[in-house]
């Protein structure tokens, strides 16, 4: 008879050894039939559980949702943080066209978007580089936090020299500036997005996502609407004074003053108050333990070096042409047109609930085999959807009269915008749910939530595509209405509809050739999605 051993748990389970002794390389049973490896992951599981709850009687009781409403708010409220700054980037481009600035500077501030697609490049540093004594998230979070606040407090002093009201505007040194603002809210969304994966129990860590959802979209609304809307010395007249002036409630300095104070104080609070969740005592280590940062680095061109991973780049790299032209530029024609940039941005305030809505309505249609099938079908919508933006900006014109434009016009662009919305997040959640199927597992909890994160932005080459295309078409089409030397420069055809149409027709050929192709990816077996890695 083969020799035995019992070993007693402290929570009571017996674990059975057969055929001792064992080497390292062996795996022994439970008396319940069940492997060692995974007895210890459900003792660890009921550990991680057994802390977001409170014993009652030998039972633990979840708090829910409910008890954890402080953490939800906080997290709420930092991603709201991260929506100003993009709010305010997103906003400058109108307030550059009312200074008539042109569409080749139009499109070199455009660049002040690029950390975000780019931040997958050095979220490994953020996620393994910290000091354990102050948090691991807090370690990053705070100090990036701090340098928007003070940021904000420098550009509150001179601001109004960057963008004087007469005058033009010194595009470089904007663009710089706001590329530094927009590369330290990008960190910050690395490292909250880590810290909600501790901060959120393990029953409650999805709601993670809604509060990045609504909180960016409530920070980009507060950043931008809001702003334009209170800045704007028409709106302000119209809606909010009884005597007319000649500039608006708040100025972007103001603005800027204001939310630095915010970021100021608001940060001091958490780094006093808000302490990281600590390893139980005697528990093993956490599931998002650190990886060493090369590893991580060679871990990520593995996967982008992948054959399909490579041709799912390719696809997302050029899909997007066929509406670049409509994306980019048909807000600011409709503003060179006479159409107000604050009631514009006033036709984007019931577009909000919308953008809440539509992905919980889409995912029901992207959660089963084939997402992409959904991306597929909306893709020719978004083209002729571009088509309908060209005559809106080629009918403006004939609308406009002495008092404005009608109500029927502003509906118009209202049910415009709300379609082009619809058509954008059914693509985008069905690119982000195939990426959420693929997703290797060797990557660790942490690591993953973070490239899920940003992989629609990485794997879409980065987001070099838009920005690209943006330079080339406004450097070789569109247009520059100018005075030299006494002479005029007479617009006979404005490139803006040369451009939409050299856009569709790629798109046509992109989804009649290509969209099949991307409808194939998703009969690939899991393994081709798998990184291989050799492990000691």
């Amino acid at each position: 008879m083969e020799p035995s051993e019992v070993i007693t748990h402290k929570n009571g389970r017996q674990r059975k050894l057969v055929g001792f002794p064992l080497n390292q390389n062996m795996r022994y049973t439970t008396k319940d039939g069940k492997s060692d490896s995974e007895t210890d992951d459900e003792e660890e599981t009921a550990s991680l559980v057994k802390d977001s709850g409170v014993e009652d009687g030998g039972h633990t009781v979840h708090p829910g949702i409910y008890g954890e409403l402080g953490n939800v708010s906080l997290l709420l409220f930092l991603y709201v943080l991260q929506g100003i700054p993009l709010g305010l980037a997103g906003s400058i481009p109108l307030i550059l066209q009312s200074k008539n600035v042109s569409y080749t500077d139009q499109a070199f501030f455009s660049f002040v978007f690029w950390p975000f697609s780019l931040k997958l490049l050095w979220a490994p540093l953020v996620d393994a580089l910290y000091c354990s004594r102050f948090g691991r998230r807090k370690s990053w979070l705070v100090p990036t936090q701090y340098l928007l606040g003070l940021f904000m407090l420098y550009l509150s002093a001179t601001v109004d020299s960057l963008l004087p009201r007469e005058g033009g505007a010194n595009v470089v040194v904007i663009t710089g500036v706001f590329f530094l603002l927009t590369f330290l809210a990008a960190t910050q969304d690395i490292a909250v997005d880590g810290w909600a994966l501790t901060m959120l129990s393990r029953e409650n860590v999805g709601y993670a996502s809604t509060c990045n959802s609504v909180g960016q979209t409530a920070g980009y609304f507060l950043g931008n609407v809001l702003f334009l809307a209170l800045e704007s010395a028409d709106f302000c007249n119209k809606y909010l004074r009884d005597e007319p002036q000649d500039r608006g409630v708040v100025t972007l300095s103001d603005f800027l003053f204001f939310w630095g104070i915010v970021f100021l104080i608001s940060t001091t609070l958490v780094g006093l108050f808000k302490r990281e969740r600590e390893p139980s005592r005697g528990k093993k280590k956490e599931v998002e333990e650190t990886k060493d940062v090369w590893e991580t680095y060679k871990l990520l061109f593995s996967i982008v070096k992948m054959p399909t991973v490579f041709t799912f780049c390719i696809l997302l790299l050029t899909a997007k042409v066929g509406f670049s032209a409509a994306d980019a530029v048909t807000g600011l024609k409709l503003v060179e047109a006479g159409v107000p940039k604050e009631q514009l941005v006033l036709l984007a305030v019931p577009m909000v609930p919308l953008q809440i809505l539509l992905p919980l309505v889409i995912s029901k249609y992207t959660a089963g085999p084939r997402p992409l099938d959904v991306f597929y079908k909306a893709y020719p919508f978004r083209l002729i959807i571009g088509v309908e933006y060209a005559l809106l900006v080629w009918w403006t014109p004939s609308v406009r009269g002495e008092g404005g434009f009608p109500i029927y016009y502003y509906g118009v662009v209202l049910l415009s915008y709300a379609v082009h919305q619809v058509a954008l997040y059914s693509m985008y959640v069905a690119c982000m749910a195939f990426h959420a199927k693929v997703s290797d597992p060797l990557i660790g909890v942490g690591g993953e939530w973070t490239l899920r994160r940003t992989g629609h932005s990485g794997l879409d080459l980065l987001g070099l595509k838009k920005r690209i295309i943006d330079c080339l078409f406004f450097f070789f089409f569109v247009p520059q209405l100018c005075v030299k030397e006494g002479g005029a420069c007479v617009t006979t055809l404005d490139g803006y509809y040369v451009e939409c149409v050299v856009c569709v027709v790629i798109g046509v050929a992109w989804w009649v050739w290509l969209g099949k192709r991307m409808r194939q990816l998703q009969e690939e077996s899991p393994a081709a999605w798998r990184c291989r890695k050799n492990q000691s």
